[in-house]
């Protein structure tokens, strides 16, 4: 009788077995907690256009979308880096460029589009269904899964090449798209109120403190001489805006939560990080002031739930992007799916 062969172990059971160590979103969010512990809020940046603001790729320009600014912001504070200037490994090396020993790169989150039959498999967000074309009411299915990319920080990288490809970045970003000089503060804090007056739900002034209220969909803010500056009024607007996303008839969020609870620290963590990406995006930056209470909640969240982080991505990104959506690539450009896997 031949010796029975032993099965082979299941792909998960392997992939446990080769793992000594948290994965790269696990440490991820042992870093956030840590920083939260320190009473830092590692997300919240003031403008800064020395270096064109933006989170872009060294060599190509090309801007990281979707929710990935968010966490290269936390790469830039996780390491004191000055500039928002990244690359992969492999496109540096090509240069002689390369990472200094010890450096780690931040992990972003690059789409790929999948269609019924493919092999590859990720960590896949609902599928979207599109007619296939091959046959009368015949379908094919498609869908987008997001793959952790690696990418270092320019203050993680040495070589001969290095000090030009930053000059010539920064000369890049400072004159903006095309050319154009950058805007200045008058023109971005009107591009950013018409883009918040846009949005339709309406909004009260007075009073001392911001709040949203679900039951009449109507946004409350104190009067804009109250605030220190104009930058900090709009990113109020844009946090309190980013809750009203959650109403029943539009994203349809669970906005019950009180105080205290996980579905209030969850909602908030949204709404903060919904107010960074729409800093970014209308260039005023999000640097309001720290609540101790919010910290306590987000570290009891993360620590019970890991990967909340990453589900919470994905909603501020889509708040974000109901709001002001991301201008269109120049010249092509990557899709416009850059979202955290929920």
């Amino acid at each position: 009788m031949a010796p029975a062969q032993s099965r082979p172990k299941p792909r998960s059971a392997q992939r446990t077995a080769r793992r000594d160590g948290p994965s790269p979103e696990e440490a991820l969010v042992a870093d956030l907690i840590a920083l939260l512990e320190q009473g830092t809020t590692p997300w919240r940046r003031p403008w800064d256009g020395s270096g064109g603001g933006h989170h872009v790729n060294l060599l190509s320009g090309h801007r990281y979308r979707g929710a990935n600014p968010i966490l290269l912001t936390l790469g830039m504070h996780l390491r004191g880096a000055g500039l928002p200037f990244w690359c992969g490994y492999a496109e540096a090396k090509r240069l002689g460029v390369f990472p200094r020993k010890g450096s780690k790169a931040v992990r972003i989150l690059r789409p790929q589009l999948h269609q019924q039959g493919s092999t590859e498999t990720g960590p896949a967000v609902p599928e979207t269904v599109q007619p296939a074309g091959d046959g009368p009411g015949s379908v094919a299915r498609s869908w987008v899964s997001y793959r952790p990319v690696p990418v270092f920080n320019v203050c993680d990288l040495e070589g001969e090449a290095l000090e030009g490809l930053i000059a010539s970045r920064q000369e890049a970003e400072g004159a903006g798209p095309q050319g154009a000089e950058a805007r200045p503060e008058p023109g971005r804090i009107a591009a950013a109120e018409a883009a918040l007056g846009a949005w339709p739900v309406p909004v009260s002034h007075g009073g001392e403190k911001a709040f949203y209220l679900p039951a009449l969909d109507r946004i409350q803010l104190p009067d804009r001489a109250a605030f220190s500056g104009a930058e900090s009024f709009y990113a109020t607007w844009a946090h309190e805006a980013v809750h009203s996303t959650g109403h029943e008839s539009r994203l349809q969020r669970d906005l019950g939560g009180r105080m205290g609870c996980p579905r209030y620290a969850r909602e908030e963590l949204i709404a903060e990080l919904g107010s960074v990406l729409l800093g970014q995006r209308l260039e005023i930056g999000c640097d309001l002031a720290n609540h101790a209470a919010y910290l306590e909640h987000w570290i009891a969240l993360l620590k019970e739930a890991p990967r909340v982080l990453f589900q919470v991505l994905s909603a501020a990104r889509q708040a974000a992007d109901l709001i002001c959506p991301e201008a269109a690539e120049p010249q092509g450009g990557e899709p416009q799916l850059m979202a955290a896997a929920a």
